[in-house]
């Protein structure tokens, strides 16, 4: 799979709960905790972008079950491309 779509399924998932800002959002915490642009996203580091997802999100919402949901989402899809 491309990493270009990688980081587009990572968005669509983020997207349900951040809304518009998901794309800005993941490619902040993509820019920031890997030093590459978002295109470059690989299956290898969505164990760290999820758990630095769980802890932004965090910050942003009491809502740990909508927490909960996002990061159950975003683990499936890295057990998906690690398969693939």
């Amino acid at each position: 799979m491309s990493e270009a779509l990688l980081y587009d399924r990572v968005v669509a998932i983020t997207e349900e709960y951040l809304g518009p800002a998901a794309h800005r959002f993941v490619a902040r915490q993509v820019a920031f905790h890997f030093h590459k642009a978002p295109q470059e996203l690989t299956v290898g580091d969505l164990p760290k972008l999820i758990e630095w997802t769980r802890l932004s999100l965090a910050l942003i919402t009491e809502n740990y079950s909508l927490i909960d949901e996002c990061i159950r989402k975003l683990s499936q899809l890295a057990k998906l491309e690690e398969i693939s």
